[in-house]
């Protein structure tokens, strides 16, 4: 059966972001894959963490993923630094891994920025790391957005260097998971950046924590413009704001950006926007009260992580074991 192995940073503040482009994806990657679900705060902490903060953050984001619909005994859910071979896998690669080959990862560009010299050996070394993940998993497929792309490419050259270099045909070239048309989530503040954790502004994200009346508000404060809604996508072209939140309604509804416009073209943006509340509250509101209940009951919480890291350092050992067979350690 093809295997399906993601990540996702225990950052905390979960918001309709992550949800529409990656965390309702991974559910219904159960339908079709084995899928292997980790919260990667060995990754997390390649930038300074507050450990009360990442252990809070570690159990919020597990309880999304379930409350979200992530089946923790279908699948294997756990927590990173529970399972020590993706850190053991990750020093084998870096034997294997180029320089050149991290030196064009333009992620560590852009999260270094200016302040390059000063970064972590573990932020630059971060996409070894990921490598790591999946392919000590053997995992035959990975959903990626834009932004991982490269370093999946990079995972398929290290998997393919570290099979030549030794002569086995041991590691599986993984293949990105795409689905269809990507749902990129836009700040309900400026329609032109991300929805993201880090705004100042509370109402440019809606947090999968949310209640009714947060959801409601952040919508209804969005920005917006003039206009009424067009009839047709190509009336959306120089509206950005516009086109989120048409973009939201279509992901949230199932439907084509198309048959929302058909529906609701010509309409002020006042009833569109109570019409997207309706939505919003009916798909997230049920999410977000099962967050709140899982959160509050860390104890289980913990077991399923426990649970899920017992099941992945089952299947990692057979895998790093040949490794280092192949490698040439002594082992007893």
């Amino acid at each position: 059966m093809n295997r399906i192995f993601s990540g996702v940073q225990p950052t905390g503040n979960l918001h309709l972001g992550n949800y529409l482009g990656a965390i309702r994806n991974w559910v219904l990657l159960q339908k079709e894959f084995e899928c292997i679900y980790c919260v990667v705060d060995l990754h997390a902490i390649t930038q300074e963490q507050d450990p009360k903060v990442l252990r809070a953050a570690t159990r919020e984001v597990a309880a999304g993923l379930i409350a979200a619909g992530i089946d923790p005994k279908r699948n294997i859910l756990f927590n990173q630094s529970q399972v020590p071979a993706h850190a053991e896998l990750a020093w084998v690669f870096n034997c294997v891994a180029r320089l050149g080959w991290l030196n064009r990862m333009t992620q560590f560009k852009e999260k270094a920025g200016k302040n390059r010299e000063n970064a972590s050996v573990g932020l630059y070394d971060y996409p070894v790391l990921m490598a790591a993940d999946i392919l000590v998993h053997k995992a035959t497929h990975v959903p990626v957005g834009e932004d991982q792309k490269q370093h999946l490419e990079l995972t398929r050259d290290i998997a393919q260097a570290f099979n030549s270099q030794f002569g086995v045909s041991f590691f599986p070239l993984p293949e990105p998971q795409i689905f269809g048309e990507a749902t990129r989530v836009m700040s309900l503040r400026d329609g032109t950046k991300k929805m993201s954790k880090s705004d100042a502004s509370e109402y440019s994200r809606i947090n999968m924590t949310d209640d009714a009346d947060a959801i409601a508000q952040k919508i209804r404060k969005a920005k917006t413009d003039p206009e009424p809604l067009p009839s047709e996508p190509a009336g959306l072209e120089t509206r950005p704001e516009a086109a989120n939140l048409v973009g939201i309604y279509a992901a949230l509804a199932g439907k084509t950006a198309i048959e929302v416009l058909a529906e609701h073209g010509g309409a002020q943006f006042s009833a569109f926007k109570q019409a997207l509340v309706d939505l919003s509250v009916a798909v997230l509101g049920p999410i977000g009260a099962e967050m709140k209940r899982l959160t509050a009951d860390p104890g289980y919480v913990d077991a399923v992580l426990r649970d899920g890291a017992e099941r992945a350092r089952a299947s990692a050992a057979p895998v790093l074991r040949e490794v280092y067979d192949i490698v040439g350690f002594l082992r007893p």
